[in-house]
């Protein structure tokens, strides 16, 4: 539905053709097809601690500051966990019991 035309980052989502560095660069110098400048250089993660809901809040964060109404700046930001970097990794929000539901004993 709100999806940005052509490859995006799969990190942050940005669209690869709106980096200023045309994307990010692997170990051997050669661009990467797959991140942005700005979470990927020379074939490591620049921020290889952060978590998926933290590049949340740095995309609606990154989007506000670029005047994107609110909604659209969350809406964007939601997409980060699909993304290839995140997929499969279990996010806080995730991994808190629903209401109601049961939790194992310690």
């Amino acid at each position: 539905m709100f999806r940005p035309k052509g490859p995006v980052c799969q990190s942050c989502g940005m669209p690869l053709s709106k980096d200023p560095l045309g994307g990010g660069s692997n170990a051997d110098g050669s661009p990467s097809s797959e991140y942005c400048s700005h979470c990927y250089r020379k074939g490591v993660f620049t921020q290889p601690n952060i978590s998926a809901e933290e590049m949340m809040k740095l995309v609606e964060g990154k989007l506000r500051s670029m005047h994107f109404p609110g909604f659209l700046a969350r809406r964007f930001a939601r997409e980060v966990p699909t993304l290839r970097r995140w997929r499969g990794r279990v996010t806080s929000q995730a991994a808190r019991p629903r209401p109601g539901e049961l939790q194992p004993r310690a």
